[in-house]
């Protein structure tokens, strides 16, 4: 079963943590932005308080899941979808699968997914064996910093480092980490007719700011925004400034559709 955390009310806002996450991984989301959206989030099948996959998950199986949660929470209307990391290459596979499920997408420091370099690939498929090693503790407290900039303080890469410890375990990380290898959605980009938005912090270490315009420059009408002061976990590390966009972004796009 997936386990899906739901607050507040307007339009629906499914979110997509990254491959270190969990749903606890928008709290900033959910304290700020419950008042005007219907905020929903899940632990990705094999994390967190969900359960593990039956079988290996490939990219096709988290977006059909996530398929699954907004047809049972929202029915044929859809929800927009926000997906950070891995999770926005999820949110990119479900538009290109379930388009009618999508009506708007916000992609947070991601990617067109690891597959478009084989050494990235490759340090992507090792992580498992890293964590079967280290444990999920110590790989959370050596990898989390990273996802931050150089100014984070000690309380905020603390709790994602919990946030990391608490969520992750084998095998579903090692199904999250080939799925990210396997992919490259460079050919598909042009196919996404949804509107989009793509949000890179200026001082992420992981994506990289031109990653994530590459990821924008091929999906058409795409506009990309950076966020100032923020590493890879924007939406944690900045959220006042993550979170006025996501909310200005999807109330314009519902205005857009009510007068079409």
């Amino acid at each position: 079963m997936t386990h899906v955390v739901e607050s507040g009310s307007g339009p629906a806002l499914l979110m997509l943590h990254g491959i270190g996450g969990s749903a606890d991984s928008f709290v900033p989301q959910f304290d700020e932005l419950s008042s005007s959206l219907r905020l929903l989030a899940w632990d990705a099948p094999g994390y967190g308080r969900s359960e593990d996959p039956g079988r290996p998950f490939d990219l096709d199986d988290y977006a059909d899941a996530a398929a699954d949660v907004i047809r049972d929470r929202c029915g044929d209307a859809g929800a927009h979808v926000l997906g950070m990391s891995w999770g926005g290459v999820i949110a990119t596979r479900l538009a290109l699968r379930h388009p009618g499920l999508v009506r708007s997408l916000l992609l947070g420091s991601s990617t067109v997914g690891s597959g478009a370099d084989g050494d990235a690939a490759g340090r992507m498929r090792a992580r498992a064996a890293t964590l079967e090693q280290d444990g999920a503790e110590v790989f959370a407290a050596e990898r989390s910093p990273r996802l931050l900039s150089g100014t984070a303080g000690d309380e905020l890469t603390a709790k994602a480092t919990a946030i990391m410890a608490s969520s992750i375990r084998l095998p579903g990380y090692g199904y999250a980490a080939e799925s990210m290898a396997a992919t490259d959605h460079t050919a598909d980009l042009p196919k996404i007719d949804i509107p989009t938005l793509v949000l890179g912090g200026d001082e992420d270490r992981v994506t990289g700011v031109p990653a994530s315009q590459v990821l924008a420059g091929g999906i058409p009408g795409a506009v990309f925004v950076t966020i100032r002061g923020a590493g890879h976990l924007a939406n944690q590390e900045r959220p006042e400034a993550f979170n006025a966009w996501v909310e200005s972004f999807i109330h314009i796009t519902e205005r857009l559709r009510n007068h079409l």
